[in-house]
């Protein structure tokens, strides 16, 4: 992680929220920054028609020069408000729990509470 941008997030910490949201961030920005090269190093590594010996070469520059973090699988999805990394809602990228208060207090439009 570089200062650099670490710098330049922690002026934002008031709209981005506590340090795990921050470094969630940051693995997005890096995974947006490498994936052209992931893809070439992919398409590369799998194509049998390029010899064995070069294709485990460029495997090998790739595991070496490519960072952890560039990995999209490595990203977690995350509570915009909270930074709670379970049960997070893909429609709002909202927790649970978070649902659960913002719908009570009439904050979702559209949801409302079930009574049958």
């Amino acid at each position: 992680m570089s200062a650099n941008i670490y710098f330049r997030l922690q002026g934002l910490a008031h709209i981005i929220g506590n340090k795990r949201i921050m470094k969630d961030h940051l693995r997005r920005l890096v995974v947006q920054e490498h994936e052209a090269d992931r893809t070439l190093y992919k398409a590369i590594t799998s194509d049998q028609s390029i010899p064995l010996e070069m294709r485990l070469q460029v495997q090998r520059l790739f595991e070496t020069e490519m960072p952890r973090d560039a990995s999209a699988v490595r990203v977690k999805n995350r509570c915009v408000l909270t930074g709670r990394g379970r049960s997070v809602h893909r429609f709002a990228g909202l927790s649970r729990i978070m649902v659960r208060q913002l719908a009570h207090y009439g904050l979702l439009p559209g949801v409302s509470k079930a009574n049958w």
